[in-house]
Formats: structure tokens, sequence, C-alpha cells
């Protein structure tokens, strides 16, 4: 977990969010969390390999995103795949699900981050990559780490 200068405390990345989709705009959101969430994630317990964001009756939810339960909670305890809902300004969502719906983009989560102690979530807009453009990324990723050896050797 990384600490920046804002007082911001990095607990995840979605490296894995930059190779499959090009991102187009990202933009930060709050997260509707219980008790036990909150803290499992400050744990680092959760996984979001697959999830994403969808507009549903002027909300805007985080689905498939998984917090394990909290190790030392009782009955209290939450349900790890619930979907949970996103703190946006109903301007905002109004916005995306147009983007969403006319364009057919994709919402993605990008890095999960505490701020002043709240959980919040980097949201982008993005459009999945095809395979073409996957091996196009990895052909210049080599490229590059080709250069930079040969810099590296003289």
């Amino acid at each position: 977990m990384a600490k920046a200068e804002d007082g911001i405390k990095v607990l995840s990345v979605n490296r894995k969010a930059r190779f499959n989709y090009s991102i187009q705009e990202a933009f930060e959101c709050g997260i509707e969390l219980v008790g036990t969430e909150v803290k499992s994630m400050k744990e680092g317990r959760f996984s979001y390999s697959d999830a994403f964001a969808t507009v549903d009756n002027e909300q805007l939810w985080l689905v498939d995103f998984h917090i394990s339960p909290y190790s030392h909670g009782n009955i209290f305890n939450h349900d790890p795949l619930r979907r949970r809902r996103l703190l946006v300004h109903k301007k905002e969502i109004r916005r995306l699900r147009r983007v969403v719906d006319e364009k057919g983009l994709t919402l993605v989560p990008m890095r999960f981050y505490l701020k002043r102690g709240f959980v919040k979530c980097e949201l982008a807009i993005a459009k999945g990559k095809k395979l073409f453009d996957k091996r196009e990324d990895i052909k210049r990723r080599d490229v590059r780490r080709e250069i930079e050896r040969d810099f590296k050797d003289r």
C-alpha cells in the first residue's frame, strides 16, 4: 500500500484494466460500505478483476466486486458479492448512462484508495480492446524493453 502526499493511501490498482481496455476518462466516486467491509478493505482483502459498474434506476452500482468477510466479524459480517452503490452526483450519473448506452462503453474500477478515512474508487469510462490491439501493446512494450537494454549496455 503506497502513501501519497495528498493524504491518499492506495489500497489497490487495477493494472489489468489498462491492458484490456483503452481508458477514455477517469473520475473519483465514493462507495457505500458496511463497517466490516471497510475493515476488510483496509486489510486488503478484496478482489475486483471482473468488476464493472452499471446504471440502474438513476443509481450507479458496482457489480462483481468481492470483499472477503472481516476476520474478527461476527453475525454482522456482510455478503461478499453484494452489489455496492457508488456515490456520484445525479448529473454525473445521467451523463454516464448516456455514454454507456450510446457508445457501448464500459465503466471499470481502476483503483481503490483511502482519502481522509473514506474508501474511494477511481472509475473509468473504457472501451474494450480487440486482440490485435493487445498484441500491438505487447509488441510496443517489447521494443521499448530492447531499446532500454541497448542503452544500458552502451
